[in-house]
């Protein structure tokens, strides 16, 4: 008995320390039968479950529930899964087996459990890592292990935005211990004027992923250093420039403790573009080369993606800041003070100019990338100036659109819906329009029972967040309403996003007598769930999202307009699969990519959206609908008030009467048809294995063989 107390246990274990468990749903379904109650309370981290609940319960509940054939053949998938030789990675990028990509990113967005994400650019690598991983691309990622994350949200009572830190116990985590040849912890050192930095690796199995995380909370740090891996986005200058030299030099360096020579090193932003001098480096002093055909040989296989459009967003560093910091890696180089921080300059002989990130990955890397087809050209305008002789269409900054990784943000239910109805294999086959051309044969009551679970699955969770919420502020009137809030037979719209003024999330309060009409309607009401957070620097988000809250609190809208604190992986999850409608409002042309709503597609939602990011490329008039006609107004305030207009008008005229046309069965057929058509036509097109494809063939595979033919 002892033994197979142990057996259960063990394969448990095995399950919960590689995050495939995460994208499949019969994993988790495990875990929640075993405890339903302790797996809420544990925010759906298997390892603190496994911690809470000794063996002898588990098998005494496998035994009642009859779980141990689930748990046997959970188990023998993820073997299958991990020793699988026949993947679409082995058979097209074999170049790439000694020499894998390696992907930096300041954040990675895999699942609540682990919070070292803020938002969109964080869940955007974590899909990536995923599809990399059920493709077979010899990938590994490389990040920064945070151990307060980002922030929890809390409201006030009067709806102000306050920030708390939890520490991440790292014992709970699926995070390892990296080893060095000689069988003890890893330990980078990176060597600057004011002292060295060190780093301790860590790392997460993503499927067949490796994620490399590091972590500066170590004894040998300064007490400031050992707190550069605890928030993201916080502090000053300082701290930024030292996270970026731990991510980008660390983060390269970890490659040559463990003797992995990239084939490609792609950059997720200019975080780690640091990444790319240390690579130069290291090839300047194996090779014996001087720097600019160390330069030349780097570049040929450094990729870049950027998802910034505005500004303000490129990280830029003065000249006495970047000397403190990468003075002995200047040296290394060969390059006096001026020539390296032309690096990083639009105008290299401008001395004022600082040195930015973007503008060093950009002139070190063969290939970059917009996330969307605006935002390509949004980014070839504004990085025009590093290219002057060349007219704004040439300037070598492509797009590959991002996708979102479908098994991630399926529901289980329409997982199930898909089997049945598209084939058991389905998601092997997702990026052929074929496999979605079976999604119109789905009975319409069926489609439309499923989704609507769904959205009644959203209510419970929004009525249980809020009436933790009500507790904690003593907020009784709420408490007693509790069960009203929201109806599952009412529209329901979704708006979730950061909370920066240019994403306007109160545009849909710019007319509030509108508003309120649409919420009062008798006959056919909407109501709202809002959820978000604003940086906490960021007053003007702050300002922005209390008007919200506070709207929602008025005695005309409770009830019909809620906003649910602390948005994070979970509280997304539970949005994008129960909303009938997802609301998307930035000032155009703004948005990068937007990868919320490709999400709601999937699970049978509809996007209301400006014409910007990937709904540019994707509406078709049919599968969803549009604010306005993809028109920029110089003068935001007006723009703002067009946009309020059609914003109403498409409410008004097209959305609320589609949806409240029914049959004599209560089904809105038209509806669910348009339901079928947004799934059919987007499917195949924005989802994440399409999107690493895409790298693979026009970046990837190019890159590497550029690697091979300049070493010959």
């Amino acid at each position: 008995m002892k033994d197979e107390i142990s057996s259960l246990h063990e394969r448990l274990s095995v399950l919960a320390r590689n995050l495939w468990w995460t994208w499949h749903p019969e994993v988790i379904s495990i875990f929640t039968d075993l405890d339903p109650q302790v797996w809420r309370e544990v925010d759906h981290n298997p390892i603190a479950f496994l911690s809470r609940v000794t063996p002898e319960k588990l098998e005494q509940r496998a035994a009642e529930l009859v779980l141990h054939s689930r748990i046997n053949y959970a188990f023998r998938r993820l073997n299958e899964y991990l020793n699988k030789e026949k993947t679409w990675g082995n058979i097209h990028c074999g170049n790439l087996r000694s020499r894998p990509v390696v992907y930096f990113s300041a954040e990675f967005g895999l699942h609540e459990s682990l919070p070292i994400y803020s938002g969109g650019l964080g869940i955007l690598a974590g899909d990536h890592l995923k599809s990399a991983s059920d493709l077979g691309i010899p990938l590994i990622g490389i990040g920064l292990l945070y151990d307060q994350g980002y922030f929890k949200q809390r409201l006030n009572g009067d709806g102000w935005q306050e920030e708390d830190y939890a520490a991440l116990d790292i014992a709970l985590s699926p995070a390892s211990p990296v080893k060095d040849a000689g069988g003890e912890p890893l330990i980078i050192q990176i060597d600057a004027r004011s002292g060295s930095l060190l780093a301790r690796v860590w790392e997460v199995q993503v499927g067949r992923i490796r994620l490399m995380l590091l972590d500066s909370n170590i004894e040998g740090n300064t007490a400031d250093d050992r707190c550069l891996t605890s928030r993201l986005y916080g502090g000053d200058e300082r701290l930024r420039i030292r996270q970026e030299l731990l991510l980008g030099i660390g983060g390269a360096r970890i490659l040559q403790a463990l003797n992995i020579y990239p084939g490609v090193l792609h950059l997720n932003e200019g975080h780690s573009a640091f990444a790319i001098l240390e690579e130069i480096r290291r090839v300047m002093a194996y090779d014996q080369i001087p720097f600019h055909r160390a330069r030349r040989r780097v570049s040929l296989y450094t990729v870049f993606t950027t998802h910034t459009p505005v500004a303000a967003g490129h990280d830029r560093f003065p000249g006495d800041l970047m000397e403190e910091h990468l003075g002995i890696m200047r040296e290394k180089l060969g390059l006096n003070h001026d020539e390296f921080m032309a690096l990083g300059r639009v105008n290299p002989g401008d001395t004022t100019e600082p040195f930015c990130m973007t503008v060093l990955a950009l002139k070190n890397a063969c290939r970059a990338n917009g996330v969307s087809s605006i935002h390509g050209g949004v980014s070839r305008l504004m990085w025009h100036p590093l290219w002057p002789e060349r007219p704004e269409l040439e300037v070598p900054i492509g797009h590959i659109t991002n996708g979102v990784h479908v098994l991630s943000w399926l529901s289980p239910q329409m997982n199930q819906l898909f089997e049945t109805r598209l084939g058991q294999d389905w998601a092997t086959r997702m990026v052929h329009t074929e496999v979605w051309e079976k999604i119109k044969d789905i009975d319409d009551g069926e489609l439309w029972e499923t989704h609507q679970s769904l959205k009644m699955r959203l209510i419970r969770f929004v009525r249980r967040r809020l009436q933790r919420q009500a507790q904690r502020l003593g907020q009784k009137e709420i408490l007693k309403q509790i069960d009203q809030i929201l109806d599952p037979d009412i529209l329901t719209i979704g708006c979730a996003r950061r909370f920066a003024t240019y994403k306007r999330g109160d545009l849909i309060l710019s007319q509030p007598d509108r508003l309120a009409r649409l919420i009062g309607d008798s006959r056919r009401p909407i109501q709202i769930v809002f959820a978000g957070k604003a940086h906490p620097r960021d007053d003007s988000g702050k300002q922005l999202l209390q008007r919200i809250v506070r709207y929602s609190h008025d005695p005309a809208c409770r009830n019909r307009i809620v906003f649910v604190e602390d948005y994070d992986y979970n509280v997304g999850r539970h949005l994008v699969q129960g909303v009938d409608v997802w609301l998307n409002n930035p000032r155009r042309p703004l948005e990068a990519c937007g990868t919320s709503g490709q999400k709601v597609v999937l699970n049978g939602g509809l996007n209301l959206s400006v014409l910007d990011g990937w709904w540019n490329e994707a509406y078709d008039g049919r599968n969803g609908f549009a604010i306005g006609h993809g028109g920029m107004h110089n003068e935001e305030t007006i723009q703002y008030q067009r946009d309020g207009d059609y914003l109403y008008e498409a409410l008004e005229k097209e959305i609320i009467p589609l949806y409240y046309d029914r049959n004599e069965s209560g089904t809105p057929h038209h509806w669910v048809r348009m339901m079928k058509h947004a799934i059919q036509s987007l499917g195949w097109r924005f989802n994440a294995d399409r999107m690493v494809k895409d790298y693979a063939q026009r970046f990837y595979l190019p890159a590497a063989g550029a690697v091979s033919e300049d070493t010959q």
